[in-house]
């Protein structure tokens, strides 16, 4: 989703429903939580590999 709202936001620009700022921002945001996301194991992949 964050990767289509990169590509095509130009209509939440219109009609000033939000600023350039704001997108940015938001989608800065969102891509460190999908990094941290991605690079959690799975609970699974924990019992199986990490623990005693």
């Amino acid at each position: 989703a964050l990767e289509e709202l990169e590509k095509d936001h130009e209509f939440l620009l219109a009609g000033d429903v939000f600023t350039k700022d704001q997108l940015e921002g938001y989608m800065a945001i969102k891509w460190t939580e999908v990094y941290a996301y991605e690079h959690t194991p799975h609970p699974v992949e924990y019992q199986m590999y990490y623990s005693c």
